[in-house]
């Protein structure tokens, strides 16, 4: 038999798929109360859609675009902030957004080294009842982790409505806003 061209990774409490808020937050405490854990994540940052293109970009644009409406409005002026010549810069805006994402992604990644989480890029897929593969890009296993527990913290996708397309135009789903 031939030598194997992916890494093994032994003696492992728990393998945690996905790292979006219900796998972070269950990472970091597992490894808190003593075990070995490892998280598998598909992105190249942590977080998941939440962090990354849904709950927190999504309000910092809202809470952004409430500004400038307050201003472009005439409502801050009518409180005594007078603003002049009102303008939206979006690159600026969308490189604000931008930066808070980093900032709260690159927060778990530092996490899971202060908590001694390992962290694996790639797609986890249970090939044994206490097996993880990680699959890179192309469907090739990468690592394989021998683990007690699995927890899959995969998330969640879009679900249509009948009759209904979203077209990531004129409807978006949290991904394409």
């Amino acid at each position: 038999m031939g030598a194997r061209s992916y890494a093994t990774h032994d003696d492992v409490d728990l393998v945690v798929i996905g790292s979006g808020p219900g796998g972070y937050v269950g990472a970091i405490k597992a490894s808190q109360l003593g075990m070995k854990t490892v998280c598998i994540e598909k992105n190249a940052t942590l977080g998941g859609t939440c962090l990354n293109v849904g709950c927190i970009p999504s309000k910092a644009l809202l809470n952004n675009s409430h500004y400038y409406h307050m201003a472009h409005s005439g409502d801050l002026a009518s409180r005594g902030i007078e603003c002049g010549d009102v303008k939206l810069n979006l690159e600026k805006m969308m490189g604000e957004k931008s930066k808070a994402v980093g900032a709260l992604t690159g927060g778990i990644k530092m996490l899971f080294k202060g908590n001694k989480v390992a962290h694996l890029e790639g797609h986890g897929k249970i090939t044994g009842p206490n097996q993880v593969s990680v699959l890179g890009p192309n469907g090739e296993v990468t690592e394989v982790v021998n683990t007690k527990n699995i927890m899959i913290a995969t998330g969640s996708e879009v679900t249509p409505f009948p009759g209904i397309e979203v077209d990531e135009e004129s409807i978006v789903s949290s991904t394409g806003a």
